[in-house]
Formats: structure tokens, sequence, C-alpha cells
């Protein structure tokens, strides 16, 4: 780290920190979805679409794929029986996508397991210091504007469709 004009800059431990800790979420992120028989990409697809039904072209651009990769992506949880696609009255051509009862299920096994072993992590934390490091979270995170993200609370987005 260096010091400029008496503010601390964030030098390339910080970058590499933080490269490490998203490394490691999109590992605990990878094993989880395949412990339940689901590619990480199935799986975030199911946590986006847990909030609400989203269009084909709209499905793709959160998840920074084509039009091919969506397709095939949709299909395959499709046929699984987690998904369904339904047409969108008044335009023939889109389609959306939304969860089944069992999409909704896997989305939340998923999102409980990933959040449980996430927690882990930082439970050799003093309680302060589990604090700060989720306050610090949440102002980094926050700085991301723009990217997508997964609903914060998957259960809460679930109890809201389910009404």
């Amino acid at each position: 780290m260096t010091v400029q004009s008496g503010v601390d800059v964030a030098g390339p431990d910080l970058a590499i920190g933080l490269v490490r800790l998203a490394r490691l979420v999109d590992s605990v992120f990878a094993r989880v979805s395949g412990e339940h028989k689901l590619t990480a990409s199935q799986a975030r697809v199911l946590c986006i679409l847990v909030e609400q039904p989203r269009g084909m072209a709209e499905l793709a651009g959160l998840l920074g794929i084509d039009k091919a990769g969506i397709t095939g992506l949709v299909d395959r949880i499709e046929r699984r029986g987690l998904a369904e696609r339904t047409r969108v009255p008044g335009d023939r051509r889109a389609l959306r996508v939304r969860l089944t009862a069992a999409g909704q299920r896997a989305a939340v096994a998923v999102h409980d397991q990933v959040c449980a072993e996430l927690d882990a992590l930082t439970a050799g934390l003093a309680p302060a210091d589990r604090e700060r490091f989720r306050r610090t979270i949440a102002l980094v995170a926050g700085a991301g504007d723009g990217f997508p993200a997964p609903p914060l609370d998957v259960r809460a987005a679930v109890a809201v469709r389910s009404r």
C-alpha cells in the first residue's frame, strides 16, 4: 500500500485479495451448484428468475451471454422441470422464462447452502470484525452498481412471488 497526500491508496495487495475472494466465492457457488446437480450457470439463472420471470434477451444480458447460449441454458433447465417458457401477450416472437415450483425449491436450496458456507468462512472473526467486514463489503459491492446480481434474499423473493 502506498500513501499519497496523506491518504492510503490501495496497492496490488488489495486487488489480489479481492480477486482471491472472488475466486473463493465462485468456487463455493460452483461446488454447491454441482452438489445440487446444477452447473453454476444454471444455478445463476434460477437465482435471477426467483425475483420475476424474465425475457430471453434480458436473461442473456444479465448473464453476459449470447442468444444461442441462453437458449441452450434454458433448454437444459426446462428439460429438468425447473423452469418453463411462456409466450408474451402481444408479441408472437417473445418468450418469458419463469421458475416452476421445483425451480424455486432448487434456487432456495442452493442459496441457503452457499450462504451457510460463506458465513462459515468468517466464523472465526470477532463479532466487531465480522460486522466491519460486512459493512465494507456492502460499500464495495454497492460501487459495482450496474452489474447484474442475484436477489440478496432468495427466500424473500420466493415468498413475495408465492402470494
